[in-house]
């Protein structure tokens, strides 16, 4: 288990994605892969309201209502640490005190807990005060709904000002980012943001860390089909410098007994000095089994990786 820097939050090595859910997967088959996940001692989640509004005839929050009538089922929300985001549902947009406050009451219900143990501003807000952003979520967290706060989609200017001002004004402070990062996209991450976060003493959640699919190895040269309309972002990645990563992975599986690359796209993440612990998601149990197993790498293969991926 890690504990996420700057909080007491002792969670598994794998944060379960679930945009998937009420999307790709429907009530049954999410459930399936929650019951999967939580057998592997498997205990954090992420969602969020916005999930999956743009499925046509959905409005938001359904991935949040699957994961409350499981936990609901299975009597577990004390075991579990749950993470959800404010500010992108159409509905709910931004980060004003009121939003906040009114979104945060709704994804309670619809994950049927009185707590939220992670909850992500989703995206920046330039049209609102960051204190009164932060403010919001003080008296959240003071009311005991809400544990820690984290920010995902800022820019690091904006990440040292809302730190800034959490100091000045005695106001919580995010104690991580949510921020895409893998093998095959790296630049966003590092070139900026991840000193930042290491400046202060945090960490990054990555979201797509398997590229949307690209990292699990089932595209290669000359295959150009995908299995569902979610992937097609994974051409994106079809790349030589792409295929280069994916042989690097290659070998590495067989000196792992055949580890899925997804394990090992994942491993190389936690390897990373300043990241805790990656998301990913599964439609079925299948895929869950493979993005589950925890892998070491050694320093010769990490060095390998960030060469290949440079």
């Amino acid at each position: 288990m890690i504990t996420i820097p700057e909080t007491d939050l002792v969670v598994h090595p794998l944060c379960l994605g679930t945009n998937i859910f009420g999307a790709n997967a429907d009530t049954a088959q999410s459930h399936d892969v929650l019951d999967a996940y939580y057998s592997h001692a498997g205990n954090f989640i992420d969602t969020a309201d916005v999930y999956s509004q743009w499925v046509e005839g959905h409005v938001g929050g359904e991935s949040e209502t699957i994961i409350g009538s499981w936990m609901k089922a299975r009597g577990n929300r004390s075991s579990m640490v749950i993470a959800t985001k404010v500010s992108k549902l159409a509905q709910r947009p931004g980060l004003s005190a009121a939003n906040i406050f009114a979104a945060c009451e709704e994804s309670l219900n619809r994950l049927q807990t009185d707590y939220i143990d992670l909850y992500y501003s989703h995206g920046d807000d330039l049209e609102v005060p960051m204190e009164e952003t932060l403010a919001a979520y003080g008296q959240l967290i003071a009311e005991g709904k809400v544990r820690y706060i984290a920010a995902s989609n800022f820019s690091p200017e904006r990440l040292r000002l809302a730190m800034k001002v959490s100091e000045e004004n005695y106001l919580p402070s995010y104690i991580a980012v949510q921020d895409l990062y893998n093998l095959v996209d790296r630049t966003t991450y590092e070139n900026g943001m991840a000193s930042t976060v290491a400046e202060f003493g945090i960490s990054n959640l990555p979201f797509y860390g398997l590229a949307r699919g690209f990292l699990s190895g089932k595209y290669r040269p000359g295959v150009t089909e995908v299995d569902s309309k979610r992937e097609v972002g994974a051409r994106e990645y079809a790349t030589d410098k792409g295929y280069e990563v994916v042989a690097a992975m290659d070998e590495i599986s067989k000196a792992h007994n055949g580890a899925p690359l997804a394990a090992i796209a994942l491993a190389w993440l936690r390897a990373q000095p300043t990241v805790s612990v990656p998301i990913a998601s599964a439609r079925t149990v299948a895929q869950l089994n493979e993005i589950i197993q925890i892998i070491e790498l050694t320093d010769g293969e990490i060095t390998l990786l960030n060469t290949v991926s440079a």
